[in-house]
């Protein structure tokens, strides 16, 4: 039976998805695995993955992130197209949620000696968690109306950044060890980087087991979008019916490519905003020496976000009431350009915080006001985890992009300063082709 638009039980569940699967976003890519990835490759400040391998360990992270979402750029069209056709989105959902919280929890096991097999594991769960926004995303359609599209959308990021605040602050807890005693603040043994380890088992732990909620209410079936099952020409069937209907549409085909190109800028600071931080930004310690900035100021500058993030996200969705769903993100998109602008010029630790809050306020509005406002352009279609896959697919190869065009310029320059450059370029973009988006759509004849 397909799910009753609406049902606020039902949404709510949805929503517990983003709780769950937040935490990834959090404590794996922004907070606590970039410090402690940093603390294994570098230790003393010497890059051991660089005199060993010849590649800076930062570039080599973010070349295995890029691998990650690169993958799922290939493979989520074909999934969500079978998905599709066979009505069972929830199955997939299901497969990548667990495939990514397992990834996360064998991060537990990250060491030098096997980097390689750690950086697998960074990419398998940036393919887990990515995987199953696809499938994810794809349930806003069939849950909830056009006229609610942005207030549900603002309000799974904005249970995504509670959530994973408050695990953060439970990791906090098991990592901080202010005295430089032999335990932490939770007793655990301050040694070989264990409470850092147990922090990968825990996001984890919460990430499919919050996932359950979700999996529980969400329909374990929806309307297929032929009248059998089918299997992989199905899935190819379903993608190419989509792009007929996808190259039809004018404003819809210029807010994705507007998209793909400010997103690139995103999802990079997102990822990578750590890594550029620790070597930066600068902090004075209590004999006034100037010193890289300090891991609590880095999670200090991580909270800031996600707590603005959240009221970003309220906000954004007023302007939108207001102004319209492609204004709304215009704004967001130029203050993004003045972050890029700014982050160029910063030295010191409390300008980060400053900068930290800035893009809190424009990150969770302006991924909250993407999703729906591609929901509101689509068509009237049952292909709704085909649609969501082009989405999803221009919102991980931009990543890739993104990810792939900071590495190559840091392993080229040696200065990361020069890859916030290319990030206010991807905004530029993304300001001038939003401007082109149409206020009403065109269908024009799709080819043959």
């Amino acid at each position: 039976m397909p799910a009753i638009k609406g049902d606020p039980k039902v949404i709510r569940a949805w929503t517990f998805y983003d709780w769950a699967n937040s935490v990834y976003s959090l404590t794996i890519t922004s907070a606590v695995f970039p410090i402690f990835y940093a603390a294994i490759t570098k230790p003393e400040g010497v890059d051991q993955v660089m005199e060993r391998w010849g590649v800076p360990s930062q570039s080599l992270y973010s070349y295995a992130l890029s691998a990650g979402f690169l993958v799922v750029a290939f493979v989520a069209p074909l999934l969500s197209g079978i998905a599709d056709s066979r009505g069972n989105k929830l199955a997939y959902l299901k497969f990548f949620c667990y495939l990514g919280a397992a990834s996360c929890a064998g991060l537990a096991c990250f060491s030098l000696d096997g980097i390689w097999w750690g950086l697998a594991l960074v990419a398998t769960a940036c393919i887990g968690f990515s995987g199953s926004l696809v499938f994810y995303d794809a349930f806003l359609v069939d849950i909830a109306g056009p006229d609610q599209h942005d207030k549900v959308s603002a309000r799974g990021y904005t249970m995504g950044y509670i959530g994973s605040v408050i695990l953060l602050i439970i990791n906090l807890l098991m990592v901080m060890n202010p005295d430089d005693g032999p335990t932490t603040l939770l007793g655990i043994p301050d040694r070989d980087g264990l409470p850092a380890r147990l922090t990968f088992i825990t996001v984890g732990i919460w990430w499919a087991a919050f996932a359950q909620i979700a999996f529980r209410r969400l329909p374990k079936r929806t309307q297929a979008a032929n009248g059998h099952d089918g299997a992989l020409w199905s899935g190819y069937r379903e993608l190419r019916k989509v792009w007929g209907q996808l190259r039809a549409t004018v404003r819809l085909k210029r807010f994705l490519l507007a998209f793909f190109v400010f997103n690139m800028g995103i999802q990079t600071v997102m990822y990578l905003a750590v890594t550029f931080a620790e070597q930066e930004i600068k902090g004075v310690d209590e004999s006034g020496a100037i010193v890289p900035i300090a891991p609590e100021s880095l999670i200090i500058s991580i909270l800031l976000i996600q707590l603005v993030a959240a009221v970003g996200a309220s906000i954004f969705v007023r302007l939108s009431a207001r102004f319209g769903n492609v204004r709304a993100l215009l704004i967001g998109v130029v203050i993004w350009v003045g972050i890029c602008t700014g982050a160029y010029f910063i030295r010191w630790t409390n300008e980060f915080y400053v900068l930290a809050c800035c893009v809190g306020l424009v990150m969770g509005g302006c991924q909250a006001l993407s999703r729906s406002t591609y929901a509101k352009f689509l068509p009237p279609t049952k292909d709704t985890a085909s649609f969501f896959s082009f989405y999803d697919v221009s919102y991980y190869l931009g990543t890739v992009l993104g990810t792939l065009v900071y590495g190559l310029i840091y392993q080229l320059t040696g200065d990361l300063r020069n890859t916030v450059i290319a990030l206010g370029l991807f905004f530029v973009l993304g300001v001038i082709l939003l401007l082109r988006v149409p206020k009403e759509e065109t269908p024009i004849p799709a080819a043959a």
